[in-house]
């Protein structure tokens, strides 16, 4: 069978898998409110497959979750009940993750740290993705208390990129290896007009330096609405990403006090219209220490719960990042901040209640937190990165500070890809599900049934192998073509392995971009 062929068949796994799996997923996996409350103390329904914010994420429902969370946080037949549920690594609803959570117990700890590492491995293997961040502009007119952007900060540099600087950057960008973007902006419809954004991904797309070319460009804006998220997705954007902040309602009203932004429903609702304009791979994320840990893991796991009740597909990714020190921001002035073990704890139990999920962390957390948390089921990580608006090409003065947080993990994209292959991972670049139409239900299909191994597994090789030809360090490449030629022989399907060694061959000639 030629490579055609074995496309061909993956295709039509996916589709088999496709006509039963989304009425299976929601039978393991979404929560049944009648369970436990059929109205909320105000009168709220919690519905699940609501489009209204105030009904999938009914507060209620959340106070009632973490309540009964506290009340078996020592029932150990529960818990042990729970666990075994885990092991089948088919997801936990918000009420079972919430019990894992508050339960006290090192050795249920230790067997939930082994299981996360466990699921991990077995979803998405030894992969781990690479991105980086991209500032366009940080012109905003909303007042959130802990970012740096906020209209009444008048003394950070207020920057925005030209075209013509925007291609300096991602040149910059591509000169060290990215292939994968994620574009960065703040809300303002004077400067960052949807168009601006539109017309940026267009730019981005078009540039073709060497042998670098920027392959996926995820997007990380203000909530827009149904036609605007139409246009994005004809650009080919990957991932629509937007933070929630905090599921809290009322706190969430306070830390926006003005802007667009404080409004709660049309926030929280941007993921359905997201979905409604054709976008079917959404990012969620919290910015952990704006409330309290629990809640916010609950309403994580309750918005995904709600987007594969509404439209049959999860959340692609869910982010973990941590309030950090920023420009007049002082992360000490939030009484909600979580220590390291307790971020460990959060990144667990989210990887065993969505195991399908890729989890990203960024360069907010350093280069100890970032080793703990992969083991404990992170996917995605951010390397060389600038949260300042440009700064790849040329470096920004101080006196010009445009960042919006400190970045934590400073090493070079080089020195990443070294230590991650250092540690037994494989760094990814790869792009192929998206550009091969493996998105929203289908990526799902395709890491439910196994087949990662037979497709992510080696296009990640084969992105890896451009790497080392074209960007790495002597080292740095020595280590990496080991690691390829080991990991080959771990990919099950023996033409599938012959095809990408081939192809990797191939790559010596100057030939590029092979992706199944």
């Amino acid at each position: 069978m030629d490579e055609t062929g074995i496309s061909n068949c993956l295709q039509l796994r996916m589709q088999c898998i496709d006509k039963e799996k989304r009425a299976c997923y929601n039978k393991i996996t979404v929560w049944k409110p009648t369970e436990f409350i059929e109205k909320g103390d105000e009168g709220t329904m919690y519905l699940p497959n609501s489009t209204k914010a105030a009904e999938f994420l009914c507060h209620e429902e959340i106070l009632k979750t973490l309540s009964y969370a506290q009340e078996n946080r020592t029932n150990f037949p529960l818990i042990q009940e729970i666990l075994e549920k885990a092991k089948q690594q088919k997801g936990l609803n918000h009420r079972e993750a919430s019990v894992l959570l508050a339960c006290p117990d090192a050795t249920i700890w230790n067997e939930l740290y082994q299981l996360a590492e466990k699921i991990k491995l077995d979803y998405y293997g030894k992969r781990i993705v690479l991105f980086a961040p991209l500032y366009l502009s940080n012109y905003c007119v909303n007042s959130c208390v802990y970012c740096p952007y906020h209209v009444k900060n008048k003394h950070i540099c207020r920057k925005k990129l030209t075209q013509e600087e925007i291609k300096k950057e991602v040149i910059a960008l591509q000169d060290m290896g990215h292939k994968r973007l994620a574009l960065e902006a703040g809300e303002d419809p004077l400067h960052n007009p949807i168009e601006y954004i539109l017309e940026s991904i267009q730019t981005i797309y078009g540039i073709q330096h060497k042998n670098g070319s920027i392959r996926r460009v995820n997007v990380n804006i203000a909530a827009t609405t149904v036609e605007n998220y139409r246009k994005l997705h004809d650009a080919g954007i990957g991932t629509y990403i937007l933070f929630q902040e905090t599921y809290h309602k009322e706190q969430y009203e306070k830390l926006h006090p003005a802007g667009p932004k404080h409004d709660y429903a049309y926030h929280t609702e941007a993921m359905d219209r997201a979905m409604q304009g054709g976008i079917d791979d959404v990012g969620l994320g919290v910015l952990f220490g704006l409330q309290t840990y629990p809640y916010e893991l609950v309403g994580l796991l309750m918005h995904a719960e709600h987007l594969e009740a509404t439209y049959g597909v999860g959340p692609h990714t869910i982010s973990v990042p941590r309030i950090k020190h920023a420009d007049d921001i002082d992360p000490t002035a939030f009484d909600n901040s979580i220590d390291d073990e307790t971020f460990f704890k959060i990144c667990t139990v989210l990887r065993i209640a969505v195991p399908y999920t890729g989890m990203i962390i960024s360069t907010r957390e350093g280069k100890t937190v970032r080793e703990r948390a992969l083991q404990l089921g992170i996917s995605q990580i951010s390397g060389a990165s600038c949260t300042s608006v440009g700064g790849y090409d040329t470096p920004e003065p101080e006196e010009e500070n445009s960042a919006q947080f400190d970045v934590s993990d400073q090493r070079t994209l080089d020195e990443v890809v070294r230590w991650l292959m250092e540690l037994g991972y494989i760094p990814s670049f790869c792009t192929a599900c998206y550009r091969e139409g493996r998105t929203g239900d289908r990526f799902m299909a395709l890491c439910k049934s196994g087949q990662i191994q037979n497709c992510c597994h080696p296009n990640a090789l084969m992105t890896l192998n451009e790497y080392l030809e074209d960007y790495a360090k002597p080292e740095t490449r020595t280590i990496g073509k080991v690691l390829i030629q080991k990991e080959l022989q771990n990919i099950p399907n023996e033409k599938v392995r012959a095809i990408a060694a081939a192809h990797i061959a191939e790559m010596t000639e100057g030939k590029r971009d092979f992706r199944f």
